[in-house]
């Protein structure tokens, strides 16, 4: 096994003393590891990897490191995460973030999230366009009760004032305002080891969300190499057929080659209605489907057969155009 990496990582404990730890990444015959040895206790040392794959591996060391970090470990080599971990690290808008999540009001945000879902279901669209959780938290802790002081919480933008402002200052005015606008206090207020070990917390969510992300990828090539189907994958991974189709897009626009898989879900969709939706992209443009569809299927077909189905077979064949219209000319 060939070291590639080695760093140690410190923090002082509360009895006086340096805890220690080191972290490597090993590389041998293709496959790497990403070990963790903790001073001289091996129950608590442990390898965070083991595989093949390169991104994976990226993802899992610096996920553990951000685990380590946000428990007060300091590495000796800095730069693990390719950032400093100074208190102005994330700007001012993340000590926003950090006190919204840390003192949102119970109450007042289930009431905003009742809203919420409600007005998802009214304008059809998902919840997190109408508010994401983070906006609800902040105007849970900071309780506007005038546009202006709405206007503060960050995203909260021209579109959304002028659609949710005066209901959501409605909900909030029932309750009792116990901070103050402007929000320039907030920076001060803060314990800086307790916003330090939220930074750490959110770098541990995205690299753990990346993580995720590679281990789908491979989940997913490695079914369609397989020769499984959509619906194997779905169960396989258990993600809404919507979300498997935007993953497989993303695959495709990232170079690999996902024909097989393709060539199997499109085996029973007649070689005329593939040439109209080729047509159809052709004369419209790629980028909506709705026009797509409308133009390809009349009133009778889109009533007979399931708008869904429908789709998906139209996200399939444009993955196919896509590639097709953009794969690179020969020289």
């Amino acid at each position: 096994m060939q070291l590639v990496f080695l760093n140690t990582m410190e923090k002082q404990t509360e009895e006086g003393r340096v805890a220690r730890l080191q972290v490597s990444i090993c590389e041998r015959q293709g496959t790497w590891q990403v070990i963790c040895e903790e001073g001289d206790n091996d129950t608590q040392s442990g390898i965070w990897f083991e595989g093949t794959s390169w991104e994976e591996m990226l993802c899992a060391f610096r996920h553990g490191v951000a685990i380590k970090m946000g428990e007060g470990y300091v590495p000796v080599i800095d730069g693990m995460l390719d950032d400093r971990s100074t208190r102005g690290a994330g700007g001012g808008l993340s000590f926003l973030h950090c006190y919204g999540e840390l003192n949102s009001h119970p109450e007042l945000s289930e009431a905003l999230r009742d809203w919420r879902r409600a007005k998802a279901v009214e304008q059809k669209k998902a919840a997190y366009l109408v508010a994401t959780n983070r906006m609800l938290w902040m105007i849970s802790a900071f309780v506007p009760h005038q546009e202006t002081e709405l206007r503060q919480i960050p995203g909260w933008g021209e579109a959304k004032n002028s659609d949710y402002s005066e209901e959501v200052l409605e909900i909030t005015r029932r309750f009792e305002q116990t901070t103050s606008f402007p929000l320039d206090w907030v920076n001060e207020s803060l314990d800086p080891k307790t916003y330090t070990q939220w930074l750490y917390k959110q770098k541990e969510n995205k690299f753990k969300g990346e993580m995720e992300r590679q281990q789908e990828k491979r989940r997913i090539l490695g079914g369609v190499k397989e020769g499984h189907s959509l619906a194997d994958l779905q169960a396989a991974l258990e993600m809404p057929k919507r979300d498997l189709l935007e993953r497989i897009e993303q695959l495709e626009r990232e170079g690999y080659d996902l024909e097989a898989l393709i060539e199997r879900e499109l085996a029973e969709v007649p070689e005329t209605e593939q040439q109209k939706i080729w047509a159809a992209l052709d004369e419209i443009g790629d980028r909506y489907l709705k026009p797509v569809l409308s133009q390809v299927y009349n009133e009778e077909e889109l009533k007979s057969k399931q708008v869904d189905l429908l789709y998906d077979r139209l996200r399939l064949m444009r993955l196919r155009y896509r590639r097709a219209v953009h794969k690179p000319q020969a020289m």
